[in-house]
């Protein structure tokens, strides 16, 4: 059965972005998008909410088009073009494009139906919403958490209080050279 991975970003008081939605308190290291791309490698579905994807999607398409693009900006926008794209949402409606699947309504059962599908790993990019949703559900495999040193002290949280305790195992970590710590985590059961 394939695997959904939560890869997020977040600040060490718990963060996903600015009040507005701003990633600027974020300064990653030259080879955190080179960690990223190791986990795209075993994946072939990209899992977000409705916010997360529109910024995705405003960028990466193209970025590899880009003059200055490095290699791991390549490597990642061709990723994405060629990812299956699960995108939560009750306002977006389909997309006339193969790749891409608005799920909107009964997500437990659409996400295992994605999950008992032959194929490599579904990698859920930041989405604090539809992580809410999606932790509730127990349908989060493993946890990829990149905590930067800052605290922002206000903007959009990532966790919210549980409303039943979980354990995890830690997997291991990993620190990049920008002070970014990878906590890789997985549900204890």
């Amino acid at each position: 059965m394939r695997k959904i991975i939560l890869i997020v970003h977040i600040s060490m008081d718990g963060y996903a972005a600015g009040e507005k939605g701003e990633l600027d308190g974020f300064n990653p290291s030259p080879e955190n998008l080179d960690f990223v791309c190791s986990l795209t490698d075993k994946a072939d579905a990209l899992l977000a909410g409705r916010v997360s994807y529109e910024m995705l999607n405003r960028y990466w398409p193209t970025a590899r088009d880009k003059a200055n693009a490095s290699q791991s900006e390549i490597k990642y926008s061709n990723w994405y073009n060629a990812a299956e794209k699960i995108i939560l949402s009750k306002s977006l409606s389909q997309k006339k494009s193969e790749n891409v699947t608005i799920v909107a309504d009964n997500i437990a059962e659409n996400l295992l139906e994605y999950k008992s599908r032959s194929g490599k790993n579904i990698l859920m990019f930041g989405s604090p919403t539809a992580f809410q949703t999606l932790n509730k559900l127990d349908l989060i495999d493993e946890y990829q958490i990149i905590y930067y040193p800052v605290f922002f002290g206000k903007g959009i949280p990532f966790f919210t209080r549980a409303e039943s305790p979980k354990k995890f195992k830690l997997i291991n970590t990993r620190q990049l050279t920008n002070g970014e710590l990878v906590m890789h985590y997985k549900a204890d059961q």
